[in-house]
């Protein structure tokens, strides 16, 4: 009997959530939390394909042109609430963060 190249009914699902988390992870970056002179601070990377705005690094005052991935750093740990933190986020080189 020939075998059917049709897919089977009853498999599993396809979670959405998972696809858009995955795509969302390889887009922007994973979002990690570093500490930086005592301060807590939300870190994401910002491949070359998303960065579309040109931004000035607080680390060097320079220009961080579109097309350059780089980093997107904001306070985790901030007394203002998260709406605030996230306002306050900055575009760094990636160097200019790491030696910060």
């Amino acid at each position: 009997m020939p075998r059917s190249n049709r897919p089977r009914r009853g498999g599993r699902p396809v979670d959405r959530d998972v696809e858009d988390t995955d795509l969302q992870r390889a887009l922007y970056g994973t979002l990690r939390t570093e500490t930086r002179r005592n301060v807590l601070w939300n870190v994401q990377p910002l491949s070359a394909t998303s960065a579309v705005k040109s931004y000035v690094c607080p680390g060097c005052n320079l220009e961080v042109p579109p097309g350059q991935p780089h980093i997107v750093a904001w306070r985790a740990d901030g007394i203002m609430g998260e709406a605030s933190d996230v306002a306050g986020r900055r575009h760094w080189h990636t160097h200019c963060w790491k030696v910060s």
